[in-house]
């Protein structure tokens, strides 16, 4: 049961940050759609921070370790970007239309 219940509010979660980011991103400025997104990328920095450095020192393997985890910790940010470029392209070819149909008018 306790299970179940932290699934549906993190499922709630997830779905007030979607419906926020796009809220964000129809406005008519640019920078409350990147708001989100730029914090995203501020918290993926922090989790090859936390990482240990191995006894043996730096080493090839633990800076693709580094990469990896900063990679993973992205994929928030990029999710947010892909809403973000959804929402403004689709605000961009709307706003060429209607200039379109103005000049059709004139």
């Amino acid at each position: 049961m306790r299970i179940t219940s932290t699934l549906i509010l993190l499922i709630l979660l997830f779905a007030g940050i979607v419906f926020l980011q796009v809220f964000l991103s129809k406005r008519e400025r640019r920078l409350p759609g990147l708001i989100l997104p730029i914090v995203a990328l501020l918290f993926s920095l922090l989790y090859p921070l936390n990482m240990t450095v191995p006894s043996e020192g730096v080493t090839a393997g633990f800076v693709f370790q580094i990469l990896i985890v900063w990679l993973l910790a992205n994929i928030p940010t990029i999710i947010l970007l892909a809403i973000y470029s959804g929402c403004r392209e689709k605000k961009y070819r709307n706003k060429q239309i209607n200039k379109m149909n103005i000049q059709d008018l004139d």
